[in-house]
């Protein structure tokens, strides 16, 4: 995946459809994200430049649960197209 501001959007529109608000404030992150689970918040170091957030993102992505979840077409595959990324680069650690 490309780190630009377009594939920022489609990951924070991904995450609006599975029900989570992302929020960029400072903070003292271990990782860099905190998840408030109670209320579906997930909140980004607001320092982090676009590849950080992409990153940061996608770490969290696989945590969430989709299944049952209603996603638009659109949003479907832009998921199934990260799932599949995520389990070749799996793969390709040893």
């Amino acid at each position: 995946m490309k780190y630009t501001a377009h594939n920022l959007k489609k990951l924070e529109s991904l995450f609006e459809e599975l029900g989570y608000v992302i929020r960029y404030e400072k903070g003292n992150f271990q990782s860099g994200y905190c998840i408030v689970e109670d209320r579906k918040i997930v909140v980004i170091n607001k320092f982090f430049d676009t590849e950080g957030r992409i990153n940061s993102l996608l770490d969290i992505l696989p945590n969430l649960p989709a299944e049952g979840i209603a996603l638009s077409d659109a949003a479907k595959r832009f998921y199934q197209e990260l799932s599949q990324t995520a389990s070749h680069e799996a793969k390709k650690k040893p």
